[in-house]
C-alpha cells in the first residue's frame, strides 16, 4: 500500500532526499516548490519502504490504508497531483553536502534569530563544517514564529521543533537569548567577534490598512492576536477583548484563518493544546459568535492553502457560509462546473480558491444586524475596508463593495455597508523592519541583499562576511519548510566566500564575546536556563494532561530559568 502526504506538510523535503525511488515531488529543483500547499506522493511509484515517514519531522506521511478522520482525502489528493503534473521520477544531478577546506580552518558565525530560519542555517553550518556557532534572540526564549506564530491546534506542525532541539544542545553552538541586537549589542560589535554574521529576524511589523479608526482600541494586528493566544512574553494578557458577538478579520490568508478558527474552536478542544492560559480563560468568556472574514478581492484570489481551508470547513459546531453576491456566486458555478468536467472535485490538487466554496451555503449578510443563532464564518468577498468607528473603541467597520475590473484588479463600486464589530483584527501581512547598521530596501521590506550576502545598495557590493536568511532576505512569504532551501543558499554564499578568503578575521574572541554579552546584559539567558524553562513548561502542561504550559512574561520565564 502507498504512502500519502497529509496536509499537515512543513514543505522542508526532508522526505524527497530519502526516496529511494525519487516519486516524492515538487523537489526543491522543481518550479513548483514552494507554491504548493504540501508535497506530493505518486501512489504508482511508492515502494512502501516507508523512509520518507521516517524523514518527516512533523509526522505528515501514513500509508493510505491508515488514513483516518479529515486526512483520508489525502490518497486520493496525492494521486490527483499526479494526474496533473505527470512525472517520470527521474533523478537530477546529485546534490553532496558543502564542505570547507581544511586551511580554512574553524570558523565562528553568529546567527541572530532561533526561529526556523535560523534553525536551518545552524543545522547546514554544523552538519557541512568545523564552525563554532553563536545564536542570539531578543527573547529568553527560542523558537521564533515556531512556538509564538503556529497555532495551538497544529501540535504536530511545533514537532519540527524537535529537530531544531539537537541543534542548540550541540556542543559548538553556545546560546545568548534575551539579548537583543541593536540595543545591548552593535551589529559592528557582533561582527568583531566573528567571522560572518547571518541575520534571521523574520518580519516583525504588520501592513497598515491606512484608513481612519484603524488606532482605535478594539483594532489590533493579527501578529498581537497570534501572540497573545500563543504566550508571546511582548503581548499583554490584556491585549484582546471578546465581550462583543461578531469580529471581523480584515484578510483570507492562513493567519486570518487560524484567527476565526481559535475564535469559534470549542475552548474545552483547545485545552488540550499549549494554548496561552489567559487566552484559554477569555475564550471561555467571549461572546464571540460570528466571524467575518473580509476579502477586497474574489473567491479566486483566496490566499488560504486548500489544507487550513479544509480545515475550517471541518470545525464542530460551526457553519462556515458566503456572503452572497452576484460575481462571487458566478465564480463559485463556474469553478464547480470547470471540476465536473475535468473529474476533480472541490478540494483536488489543482481546486482553485472558488472551487472550494462550492457546497458552501450563499447567504445575505446583514453586518448592520446582530448575528443569528448559533456559531459561524462568514466569508465575505469583494468588500474594502474604509474607516473604523466608535466611541473610544471599534463598535463598527465601514466596507465599500467592489467589483473586478477589467485589468484583474478591483475597483469600488461606492456602494458602502455598515459591519456592527467589537474586534476588528487585520491579517494582511507582515513586512520586515530596518535593523541598526544594516542596509534596508523600503521597498520590498527586506534587508537588502543578492543571494543572501547582504549588499550595499549604493554600490551593489556585499557587506563582508554579512549575510540574512528567512522573511529579512526574501519577504514574508513561504512556510516554515521553506526556510529550508533558503537557508542553504545562505550558508553556500557564506562557504564560498570563506574558501575565497572573503571573510574578516575576528577582531576578539569567543570568551571575549562571551563576557561583553555578561557586562551588558547580566540577565542573558544560556542553554542550561532554557532547559530549566522547557522543564518547567512541560511538567506544568503534565499536571494538566497538556504538551506543555507556557510562561508568558519575561519575568516568569527569566524566574524559571534561574531555578535551574
Amino acid at each position: 500500500m502507498a504512502y500519502a502526504i497529509t496536509q499537515t506538510c512543513c514543505n522542508d523535503a526532508s522526505c524527497v532526499s530519502v526516496c529511494p525511488v525519487n516519486c516524492i515531488h515538487p523537489t526543491p529543483d522543481e518550479p513548483e516548490f514552494g507554491t504548493t500547499d504540501t508535497l506530493y506522493i505518486d501512489p504508482r511509484a511508492c515502494i512502501d519502504c516507508g523512509a520518507c515517514a521516517d524523514a518527516c519531522p512533523v509526522d505528515a506521511v501514513f500509508p493510505v490504508d491508515r488514513l483516518r478522520g479529515p486526512d483520508t482525502v489525502s490518497g486520493d489528493l496525492n494521486r490527483d497531483w499526479f494526474r496533473d503534473h505527470p512525472n517520470d521520477h527521474a533523478w537530477g544531478a546529485p546534490s553532496f553536502p558543502r564542505s570547507l577546506p581544511a586551511e580554512v580552518g574553524a570558523l565562528r558565525i553568529a546567527v541572530v534569530g532561533t526561529g526556523p530560519s535560523a534553525g536551518y542555517t545552524a543545522q547546514e553550518l554544523l552538519r557541512g563544517t568545523s564552525a563554532e556557532i553563536t545564536m542570539i534572540d531578543r527573547l529568553p526564549v527560542t523558537g521564533g514564529l515556531l512556538r509564538h506564530g503556529v497555532a495551538p491546534d497544529h501540535q504536530s506542525t511545533k514537532r519540527i521543533a524537535e529537530s531544531f532541539a539537537s541543534v542548540f544542545h550541540d556542543p559548538r553552538l553556545r546560546m545568548h537569548l534575551n539579548v537583543e541586537i541593536g540595543t545591548d549589542l552593535t551589529h559592528q560589535e557582533l561582527a568583531a567577534h566573528h567571522h560572518a554574521v547571518v541575520y534571521a529576524v523574520g518580519a516583525a511589523a504588520d501592513r497598515r490598512l491606512g484608513i481612519p479608526g484603524e488606532d482605535l482600541p478594539g483594532s489590533l494586528p493579527a501578529t498581537a492576536f497570534v501572540g497573545w493566544y500563543n504566550a508571546e512574553p511582548t503581548v499583554p494578557a490584556d491585549a484582546v477583548e471578546l465581550s462583543a458577538e461578531r469580529v471581523v478579520v480584515v484578510g483570507n490568508g492562513n493567519v486570518a484563518v487560524d484567527v476565526a478558527r481559535i475564535l469559534l474552536t470549542d475552548p474545552d478542544r483547545l485545552a488540550a493544546t499549549d494554548i496561552a492560559d489567559h487566552a484559554l480563560a477569555a475564550l471561555r468568556r467571549s461572546r464571540v459568535r460570528e466571524v467575518v472574514l473580509l476579502a477586497r478581492r474574489g473567491p479566486g484570489q483566496a490566499a488560504w492553502s486548500r489544507a487550513e481551508f479544509l480545515a475550517l470547513r471541518r470545525l464542530p459546531g460551526v457553519e462556515v457560509v458566503v456572503a452572497d453576491h452576484p460575481e462571487v456566486r458566478a465564480a463559485i458555478e463556474a469553478a464547480a462546473e470547470a471540476g465536473a468536467e475535468g473529474g476533480s472535485e472541490a478540494g483536488s490538487g489543482t481546486a482553485s480558491g472558488a472551487a472550494l466554496l462550492a457546497g458552501l451555503p450563499l447567504v445575505p449578510h446583514d453586518g448592520d444586524a446582530a448575528p443569528g443563532p448559533g456559531r459561524r464564518i462568514v466569508l465575505r468577498f469583494l468588500s474594502a475596508p474604509v474607516e473604523l468607528s466608535g466611541e473610544g473603541r471599534v463598535e463598527a467597520l465601514t466596507v465599500e463593495r467592489t467589483a473586478p475590473a477589467a485589468d484583474g484588479r478591483v475597483e469600488g463600486t461606492g456602494v458602502r455597508d455598515v459591519l456592527r464589530a467589537g474586534l476588528v483584527v487585520r491579517s494582511i501581512g507582515h513586512r520586515g523592519v530596518p535593523l541598526p547598521g544594516l542596509p534596508f530596501d523600503e521597498r520590498t521590506g527586506t534587508v537588502a541583499h543578492r543571494a543572501g550576502r547582504v549588499v550595499d545598495p549604493a554600490t551593489g557590493r556585499p557587506l563582508p562576511g554579512t549575510y540574512v536568511v528567512g522573511w529579512a532576505k526574501r519577504g514574508p512569504s513561504g512556510g516554515i519548510g521553506a526556510n529550508r532551501a533558503c537557508a542553504r543558499e545562505t550558508v553556500g554564499a557564506l562557504l564560498d566566500d570563506a574558501t575565497a578568503r572573503a571573510l574578516p578575521v575576528p577582531e576578539a574572541g569567543r570568551g571575549d564575546f562571551e563576557r561583553l554579552v555578561r557586562k551588558r546584559r547580566p540577565d542573558a539567558v544560556g542553554l542550561r536556563e532554557l532547559r530549566a524553562v522547557d522543564r518547567a513548561e512541560r511538567e506544568r502542561g503534565e499536571a494538566e494532561g497538556r504538551p506543555r504550559v507556557k510562561l508568558a512574561t519575561v519575568a516568569e520565564l527569566l524566574a524559571a530559568g534561574l531555578r535551574r
